[in-house]
């Protein structure tokens, strides 16, 4: 059953009566499906304006509204009364059109909207990953009519509090992380379940807008966790860089050295070949395939630019420049471990992740003094804010710079004046 559409306009008899005399106020309550009020001077009228394809509606009087005498759900009805009856009007003219379909299920509405997803959107493999891990298994076989505010925000708060999966072998029952939970894990694992919830919120909504439900207020109720989407940004000093540098095994050691240099992700790294490097004009492209979707190139330093001489030695075309010790390319995962191993060994803790080897890239610039715009064109963002959320704080050598200008207003340090105590 659809559930009613509040509008404190024209829910009570008393706000309704302050309305002017002879206009009609519209509220939409479905799919195609229009109330609307008129306001009489001795009585008031409800209509349902219902779509019937090509811009065409059908415009139908449900009844006299309750601004004069008390509603008896007939032919004198409240503001939620209307509504039932303009639905029940509604589904009769569908029925009668043969346009009524069979109830759609959560599982459904996600099979129809990954089939569009995999045409128009990037990430299909994640996006169709965090389908059949968290929402299929929750909402699967329930049909979309049945659902409730209340078990969707209930099954949004399960998340926030479920440690992380880990990667499992097929066979094997998923396995999860630690349960100990700082303040950031919190934080994350809320950020997590926001993103999840955009996930079935898209299913849903495409479900709704390709006509498979005819109400969407259940899960428009349900917001996303407020204020966890801001990371703290955390990154190494110049001697942390430096001892994690020399804690690495050697083929490791490149790659690490290169992302210092470069700010460039994991994944860009490992598929840089000796063509994408310029040794003439001390730049290297990083290919397309990058988050962002576009290409761009990177400056190099001249401490970067003898590393990368050193990489491209010998090499030419499209051979890979960073390798493993055996000549292999690195793959997604290869650097977990190695990592850890090299902060544990240079008295890093906790562990950082090989993205924030980007930050520190970023972070070493900001406190330079660069500015944000183009810190965001060497580390490929598609949008500065992004760039700002993460470094902005780190931007204030300005304000520092700024306020040293201001006078002393007689302040003498060697001041003999004494507080009184």
């Amino acid at each position: 059953m659809a559930r009613s559409t509040r509008n404190r306009t024209l829910e009570t008899r008393t706000a309704r009566l302050k309305l002017p005399i002879e206009k009609r106020f519209p509220v939409t309550i479905g799919k195609g499906l229009i109330l609307l009020y008129r306001r009489g001077a001795k009585s008031s009228t409800w209509y349902a304006k219902i779509a019937k394809g090509n811009d065409n509606y059908l415009l139908r009087a449900l009844g006299q509204a309750d601004d004069f005498q008390d509603a008896n759900g007939v032919d004198v009805l409240d503001y939620f009364q209307a509504q039932c009856k303009a639905r029940q009007l509604a589904e009769e003219m569908k029925r009668s059109a043969g346009t009524i379909q069979k109830p759609t299920t959560v599982g459904e509405a996600a099979e129809h909207y990954m089939a569009w997803y995999r045409d128009h959107r990037k990430a299909y493999k994640e996006t169709e990953n965090t389908v059949s891990a968290h929402i299929l298994p929750a909402f699967g076989n329930i049909f979309i009519a049945d659902l409730t505010t209340l078990s969707i925000r209930r099954w949004r708060d399960k998340l926030a509090i479920t440690p992380p999966r880990r990667r499992t072998s097929i066979g094997i029952n998923q396995q999860f992380g630690e349960n100990a939970m700082t303040d950031e894990k919190k934080r994350a694992r809320k950020s997590t379940a926001n993103r999840i919830l955009t996930v079935l919120k898209a299913i849903l909504n495409k479900a709704f807008q390709d006509d498979l439900v005819q109400d969407d207020t259940v899960w428009r109720k349900v917001k996303p966790f407020p204020n966890v989407d801001e990371p703290i940004t955390r990154f190494l000093t110049k001697a942390e860089a430096t001892r994690l540098i020399n804690s690495c095994r050697p083929d490791f050691r490149e790659l690490v050295i290169a992302a210092l240099f470069t700010g460039a992700r994991y994944s860009e790294l490992t598929r840089l070949r000796a063509s994408d490097v310029n040794t003439d004009t001390a730049l290297i492209y990083i290919t397309a395939e990058s988050k962002s979707g576009k290409g761009r190139y990177v400056p190099l330093n001249d401490d970067a630019l003898d590393f990368f001489k050193e990489l491209v030695a010998g090499k030419c075309g499209d051979v890979l420049i960073i390798t493993k010790q055996d000549g292999t390319k690195w793959g997604k995962n290869h650097h977990v471990r190695l990592l850890q191993t090299a902060c544990k060994s240079a008295k890093i803790e906790p562990a950082i992740s090989f993205h924030e080897l980007r930050h520190t890239f970023a972070s070493m610039l900001a406190q330079l003094g660069v500015d944000l715009l183009t810190i965001s064109k060497l580390i490929g963002h598609s949008d500065t804010r992004i760039t700002s959320r993460h470094y902005a704080h780190l931007c204030d050598k300005t304000l520092t710079d700024a306020v040293k200008k201001l006078p002393s207003f007689g302040h003498d340090k060697k001041t003999k004046i004494q507080a009184i105590i």
